[in-house]
């Protein structure tokens, strides 16, 4: 791999990179929430389609040209430059802090391109900025060029996107029917729940319903001093013996076959109740998936059984079918790893199409196995967001699971599981 420093230019066909790559930026934040983006920009170095600003709120441009994939410390964005339209003449990757600290704040970071070059960079660099135009990928001579930039910015990303042209959608209110469609504007707006018990609720959209649902689990996959290992148990062990229990004897073979990473390994899950009364569990344990077109309207994404996906882990919940759905608590436990929820640095958001998305860290918490993070609810139509973030350790024979279903009162029906 090739290192450039701040300046450097060089054609991607002379670096041996093509036309379908990843960019990945590590960033050192911890304790920080970093907002990371990129803007198509035309001959005028303008954002003047907002289709192509990729970020939080908009993970993909059309024609998946330039697909996000966000994950804790960091971002990839995957590239396809030949589905870029001509009126693209560049790619701008920056990044803005959100919060009261500044760039100088930053740890060492970089910027890669597949395995063909990585551009260094640190906090360092910078002073009281609170973004950075961190590298850019340009068209000149019909051919694609890559920059490393390392240029700090005053202002976040609010102001980013005024200076590259673009526009901020504003607070939305309901269009008269007969009013011509506008040309979409980009909303930079999220909504972070800060304390327990604060609520956000939503509306459908006029005539649909909500879409599907994104619930994305993240955390920092970073590996901690173990703790001293506990006695060995006379029968049962490890994960099993603390979190033992599942609704109907669920707790099948999932666990069996996952890597071991050597870092912190979260489990994404719901418990449900459906509006005909209805209940259970969608997790990977016991291979509880859930089902999307049919009831609980809720599944998990089972593709990665190794916990070691930048993607982290995915529910989707189908909001058309919201009606049906009376409410859900989503939780996570620890499946490998010290149980040092501050270690974590865990967040999931809950992305609803054509809203804004919603934040809900993992703060707090000790050595627990489980955390109940957030409870959807229908409200008489609305999609009510509560952050819990409650945390659950087995208790003598009362698994984890079943303590949490005592405290939200779903009434399920608990039995020790097993491998097999």
């Amino acid at each position: 791999m090739t290192n450039f420093s701040r300046g450097q230019k060089g054609k991607l066909a002379d670096l041996g990179v093509g036309t379908s790559f990843a960019v990945d930026l590590d960033i050192g934040a911890p304790g920080m929430a970093v907002d990371v983006s990129c803007f198509g920009l035309d001959s005028a170095d303008k954002l003047s389609d907002d289709r192509y600003m990729v970020f939080y709120n908009q993970l993909a441009s059309p024609g998946d040209a330039v697909r996000l994939e966000l994950r804790s410390g960091g971002a990839r964005f995957n590239l396809k430059l030949d589905a870029l339209p001509s009126s693209i003449a560049k790619l701008v990757f920056v990044a803005a802090i959100d919060g009261a600290q500044t760039m100088r704040a930053l740890g060492a970071s970089s910027l890669s391109l597949g395995n063909a070059v990585r551009f260094p960079w640190s906090g360092s660099d910078f002073g009281d900025e609170k973004a950075v135009i961190v590298a850019e990928l340009y068209r000149r001579d019909g051919q694609w060029r890559f920059g490393a930039v390392g240029q700090g910015f005053n202002g976040g990303l609010a102001v980013l996107l005024e200076h590259f042209g673009g526009t901020q959608a504003a607070p939305s209110k309901p269009a008269p029917a007969a009013a011509p469609a506008a040309a979409p504007k980009v909303s930079l707006s999220k909504i972070t729940l800060e304390k327990r018990g604060d609520k956000v609720s939503l509306d459908k959209r006029a005539g649909a319903g909500f879409g599907r649902i994104h619930v994305n689990l993240n955390w920092n996959r970073s590996s901690i001093a173990p703790a001293p290992a506990p006695a060995p148990a006379p029968e049962k062990g490890g994960l099993l013996g603390r979190l033992s229990g599942a609704v109907s004897g669920a707790m099948g073979g999932a666990m069996a076959g996952r890597k071991r990473s050597g870092g912190i390994d979260l489990d994404l899950g719901c418990m449900f109740e459906l509006a005909d009364g209805r209940k259970g569990l969608v997790q990977a344990l016991g291979n509880a998936w859930g089902e999307y077109e049919g009831a609980p309207y809720m599944k998990l994404d089972a593709d990665d059984r190794t916990g070691a996906s930048s993607n982290g882990e995915n529910l989707y919940i189908n909001g058309d079918q919201f009606a049906q759905i009376r409410r859900a608590i989503i939780f996570t436990f620890i499946y490998e790893g010290v149980p040092n929820w501050s270690a974590t640095d865990g967040v999931v958001t809950i992305a609803v199409p054509n809203q804004s998305p919603i934040e809900v860290r993992l703060d707090g918490g000790g050595s627990q196995m489980m955390c109940a993070i957030a409870m959807i609810e229908n409200q008489g139509g609305q999609l009510q967001v509560t952050k819990m973030v409650e945390y659950f350790e087995q208790q003598g024979r009362t698994s984890a699971h079943e303590m949490m279903d005592r405290r939200f009162n779903f009434g399920l029906r608990w039995k020790t599981g097993s491998k097999d």
